[in-house]
Order: structure tokens, then C-alpha cells, then sequence
């Protein structure tokens, strides 16, 4: 059997880097997506929207964090049966998802706290 041979590879990046002939355009489409993108970004953050709770162990935790007293990680990490370092793993998630928390320092004993959102 012969085996044919394929075209080189530089030959394909050539292709590849060429340049768009409706780079103006694409360009033009692109700043508008992205004001576009800004502006669904500047609206969300300007209206207080609560996330909806997790369930699951991510669920006890907003349960915890809503109290007057908050949950200390070592709390969390209790009642989770977790470690220290996934608790703060679990945080940082609640946090991406929207959830915004503060910590605070009462007497000695450091409680994360959700931040209630005034509408």
C-alpha cells in the first residue's frame, strides 16, 4: 500500500494567520457585543437580585450564615463533617453564585455573616 503524503503543517498555519479581509466589520460587531455585555453587566449589578438557595450542604450553610450570629469556619466545618480548607472552598462558590457575605469579629470569635440586600 502507498501511502500518500499530507500537505505540510506550515502550510496550515499560513491559512490560519492569514488576515480577515472583513477585519473592520468584525472588529466594528465585536466593541458592539462587548458595550453590549458591559451594559447586562453594569444593569445586574445594580439591582439587588438574591440568588436562589442551593440544597445540600451548601443549603445549611446559607441557613447558618442568615442567623444574627453567623457561622465560624470551625462551626461550618462541624456540622459539615468537612475540612477547614473545603469550607473555605464552599464559601468562595456561595460567593461566585452571588451570595454576599462579610466577616465579623465579635469578642474574639470571627463569624461569616450574609449581608442582606436592601429592596
Amino acid at each position: 500500500m502507498a501511502r500518500t503524503k499530507s500537505a505540510p503543517k506550515s502550510a496550515a498555519r499560513e491559512k490560519a494567520s492569514a488576515p480577515r479581509k472583513s477585519g473592520a466589520r468584525a472588529t466594528a460587531a465585536a466593541r458592539q457585543a462587548q458595550g453590549a455585555a458591559a451594559e447586562v453587566q453594569r444593569a445586574a449589578a445594580t439591582t439587588s437580585i438574591q440568588p436562589s438557595r442551593p440544597g445540600g450542604k451548601l443549603g445549611m450553610f446559607v441557613e447558618r450564615l442568615a442567623t444574627d450570629a453567623g457561622a465560624t469556619i470551625l462551626e461550618l466545618a462541624a456540622a459539615t463533617g468537612w475540612q477547614r480548607h473545603t469550607v473555605h472552598g464552599a464559601l468562595s462558590r456561595l460567593r461566585s453564585r452571588g451570595f454576599a457575605m462579610r466577616l465579623d469579629s465579635v469578642g474574639g470569635r470571627k463569624a461569616y455573616r450574609l449581608v442582606r440586600s436592601e429592596a
